[in-house]
């Protein structure tokens, strides 16, 4: 995708597969619409994403004690989200984090030492309550406004302002369905989007801490 949010690749020949790593989709009346491409690049082997969930004081300088551990341990911090508890004098952050398999229990370690951490836990792959919340800019015009707004409904999007030149729509869910809304608006042009970072909670009657 170039830097005004349009598709960089283009369509093979006729009956051939995409190239560039767009995937077609059908849309209304018989027009054809582009996902984004994935982003480029892949992974270096051993490394996942990670989501990590940690209570802790509501105090001064505990945000940056523990991001310090990441970084010291080679992680890059995808999102992190904080917000005050049930209880004002602690906090919960959620954070999610990309890095080596082999020092996340290192990191885990790590954070429940710190005197502010009242506890830390990896909730990749366990069975939770995520959302997300983005604000998406699009380009749209009168051709193609019937198009975005169809997209929009389905991914249940709210409207929250249109000019004859974009629409900035506002998307809530897990994180998987904001990236596919993302990759479906990329083929009309993606103007901006600001996401704010998973939030997560257990289910039932579980401790999500």
């Amino acid at each position: 995708m170039n830097g005004n949010g349009n598709p960089a690749g283009g369509a093979g020949p006729e009956g051939s597969a995409p190239t560039g790593g767009y995937r077609p989709i059908r849309g209304s009346h018989g027009t054809s619409l582009k996902l984004a491409p994935p982003p480029q690049g892949e992974a270096p082997a051993g490394y996942r994403k990670h989501i990590i969930s940690l209570y802790v004081s509501n105090k001064p300088g505990v945000l940056i004690r523990v991001a310090l551990v990441f970084a010291r341990r080679g992680y890059n911090i995808d999102s992190l989200v904080v917000s005050e508890g049930h209880d004002p004098d602690f906090s919960h952050m959620t954070i999610t984090a990309r890095g080596e398999e082999k020092g996340l229990d290192q990191i885990l370690s790590q954070l429940n030492k710190l005197v502010d951490v009242v506890h830390a836990t990896d909730h990749t792959g366990d069975d939770i309550l995520r959302r997300e919340l983005a604000l998406i800019k699009v380009r749209c015009t009168s051709q193609n406004r019937a198009e975005i707004l169809q997209i929009a409904q389905m991914f249940q999007c709210e409207a929250l302002h249109l000019t004859d030149g974009a629409l900035t729509l506002q998307a809530a869910g897990e994180p998987e369905r904001i990236d596919a809304l993302h990759r479906l608006l990329g083929g009309f042009g993606v103007l901006e989007m600001v996401r704010t970072g998973h939030v997560l909670i257990a289910r039932g009657e579980e401790r999500t801490y």
